[in-house]
C-alpha cells in the first residue's frame, strides 16, 4: 500500500501575522519571534535549524532532500517604532481596524512570512524542497544575519536553486511591481587632519576645509556611468559633512564627511572604493596634513535575468491578483545581495508605502492574496522545474 498524501492544512496568515507582530522583535532583539515561527513550521513537517550569530538569532528550515530547493527569505527584525503615542493602535498589539493590519512589521516582513507559511501549509506534498530562510538581523547591521547562513550553508553544500524575498516590493498596488535586481552600495568615511590655528596667521595652521571640500568636488564632478540595461544611472550623495567648529577666529583642526554610492553593474565595489581613495589622496597632494578613508561595501549590484523563473512568478502573480507585475531594479538595499551568491533571487511581497513608518499597515484581504500568490509560486515552480 502506498502511504496517504500528506492532509492540507489551512493556516490564516493574517492571524499568523499578528502573532509575530505580537513579539517586539527590534533589532537585535528577537523576542520570541523564531520560537513562534519554528513551532509553525515544525508542525508542518519542516526540519527546523537555528543558526546563532552573535546575539542574533536564524532559522533555516527545510521540507524535503531532493532537487529543486524553493527557499524563501525574510526577516522577523523590525526598525524602533518611534512615538508610540503616535500610533493608531499600539505598534505590537496587532490590532485590525476597518480591515486593516496595524503595527511594526506588518508591511516590513511579518506577514510576508506568515503568508508563505500559509502557501506552503496548503501544498505539503510537493516534489524537491522548500526552505525557509530567516533573519533576525536585516533592519541592523547586517553583519550577523543573512550573510552569515549563506555563508555556513555554502560551507556545508546545502544547495539553494531558487528564492524568493519576501520584502514588500509592490509599489502602488498589490502585485503591480517584482524587484529582480538592485544596485550595490558603498559608504565611505573621509577624514582630513590639518592642524588647528588662529585664522589671523594661516601660515602657522593647516585648514583641512579646502582639502576636503576639493576631494569632494572631485568625486561630485564625475558621471559614474548613463545607466546600465535594467538599471538607473549610479549615484554619488554627500551624507554628512562635519567640522564641529563653534568659534569664528580658529582654524580646525579636522574635517569629516561621508558619501554613499548606489552603483548599477557597471561597477564593483572594490573599484568604486579604489577610486574614492586616490581621488582623496590626489587633492591632499602638497597639504600639510593627513587624509584618511575608510570605505565599506554593504552589497554589490546584482540582476536576476528574465527567464523562466521570474515567467514563473510573473504567472503567480498575474493569476492571484490580475496583475501582470513590471521587473525592477528600484529601491535601496537587501538580503537578497547575500542570497544572489547562493541561487537567482527575486523579491515580492505587499505595498511598501508605510514601512518604517507610524502606522504601518497592511489591509488584511491583501495579506490574504500574498499567500494566494505564494501558493500559486509553489506551484507553478515545481512543474516548471522539478
Amino acid at each position: 500500500m502506498t502511504s496517504p498524501a500528506p492532509a492540507s492544512v489551512s493556516i490564516d496568515p493574517v492571524a499568523f501575522a499578528q502573532a509575530l507582530i505580537r513579539r517586539p522583535s527590534v533589532t537585535p532583539a528577537d523576542a520570541g519571534a523564531m520560537d513562534t515561527l519554528q513551532r509553525q513550521l515544525e508542525a508542518l513537517g519542516f526540519s527546523c535549524r537555528r543558526m546563532k550569530f552573535g546575539e542574533i538569532e536564524n532559522l533555516y528550515a527545510r521540507r524535503g532532500t531532493a532537487r529543486p530547493n524553493l527557499c524563501f527569505a525574510g526577516h522577523t527584525d523590525v526598525v524602533p517604532v518611534g512615538d508610540d503615542a503616535a500610533w493608531t493602535a499600539g505598534p505590537f498589539e496587532a490590532e485590525i481596524k476597518d480591515g486593516v493590519l496595524f503595527g511594526r512589521g506588518a508591511v516590513d516582513m511579518k506577514s510576508a512570512i506568515a503568508a508563505f507559511v500559509a502557501a506552503a501549509a496548503k501544498i505539503p506534498d510537493h516534489p524537491g524542497s522548500l526552505s525557509f530562510l530567516i533573519t533576525g538581523d536585516e533592519e541592523g547591521v547586517a553583519e550577523d544575519g543573512t550573510v552569515k547562513v549563506v555563508e555556513a550553508l555554502a560551507a556545508e553544500g546545502e544547495i539553494i536553486d531558487h528564492c524568493i524575498v519576501g520584502e514588500p516590493t509592490s509599489a502602488n498596488l498589490l502585485g503591480d511591481m517584482v524587484k529582480i535586481g538592485r544596485r550595490g552600495s558603498i559608504n565611505a568615511w573621509l577624514t582630513v587632519e590639518g592642524r588647528q590655528g588662529h585664522v589671523a596667521y594661516p601660515r602657522r595652521a593647516a585648514n583641512p576645509i579646502p582639502v576636503l571640500v576639493d576631494i569632494l568636488s572631485r568625486l561630485q564632478a564625475r558621471v559614474l556611468d548613463d545607466g546600465y540595461t535594467g538599471f538607473q544611472p549610479s549615484n554619488l550623495e554627500v551624507t554628512t559633512v562635519d567640522v564641529g567648529n563653534t568659534a569664528t577666529n580658529v582654524i580646525p583642526a579636522s574635517a569629516r564627511a561621508r558619501v554613499n554610492i548606489r552603483f548599477n553593474p557597471a561597477h564593483k565595489g572594490k573599484d568604486l572604493a579604489a577610486w574614492i581613495d586616490q581621488t582623496a589622496k590626489a587633492a591632499a597632494e602638497g597639504f600639510d596634513g593627513r587624509v584618511e578613508v575608510v570605505s565599506k561595501i554593504s552589497g554589490e549590484a546584482f540582476l536576476t535575468e528574465p527567464g523562466a523563473f521570474t515567467d514563473v512568478i510573473v504567472a503567480a502573480v498575474s493569476e492571484a491578483t490580475g496583475r501582470a507585475p513590471e521587473l525592477s531594479t528600484t529601491g535601496g538595499t537587501s538580503d537578497a545581495r547575500f542570497i544572489r551568491a547562493l541561487c537567482p533571487v527575486v523579491e515580492f511581497g505587499l505595498v511598501g508605502s508605510t514601512m518604517h513608518q507610524v502606522d504601518e499597515r497592511a489591509p488584511v484581504e491583501e495579506i490574504r492574496q500574498l499567500a494566494l500568490a505564494y501558493e500559486a509560486l509553489i506551484k507553478r515552480y515545481f512543474k516548471a522545474f522539478a
